[in-house]
């Protein structure tokens, strides 16, 4: 299994950009799905955008679509969360995780789906 350690959270104006990291130890990174979820203040944690193992494939939440960007470099245990026009709403708690198993063959884009997170990193957009 791999462990993921997010960095680059901050505060941002809105309409800023901001791009998250997240680094993984294991000699294994590039056989998991890897994601990004939120949470924000008295809400549930969220399912944000997924990468598949070998980066062919990505899913975001409709709310991020247009204006989040996830990739990854397996080369380097580490996956990035493109964030450009933030809005205010996207002040939240950002998690990144790791799939529950290797090379998955379906989408992964709920907690269920997930095993191994981080501690997260906080994003603030001011209005």
């Amino acid at each position: 299994q791999v462990q993921p350690v997010e960095s680059g959270g901050g505060l941002v104006q809105g309409g800023g950009s901001l791009r998250l990291s997240c680094a993984a130890s294991g000699r294994t990174f590039s056989t998991y799905n890897m994601g990004w979820f939120r949470q924000a203040p008295g809400k549930e944690r969220e399912f944000v955008a997924s990468i598949s193992w070998a980066g062919g494939r990505t899913y975001y939440a409709d709310s991020v679509k247009g204006r989040f960007t996830i990739s990854r470099d397996n080369a380097k245990n580490t996956v990035f969360l493109q964030m450009n026009s933030l809005k205010s709403e996207d002040t939240a708690v950002y998690y990144c995780a790791a799939s529950s198993g290797q090379f998955p063959r379906y989408s992964t884009t709920t907690e269920a789906d997930f095993g191994s997170w981080g501690q997260g990193t906080q994003v603030t957009v001011s209005s």
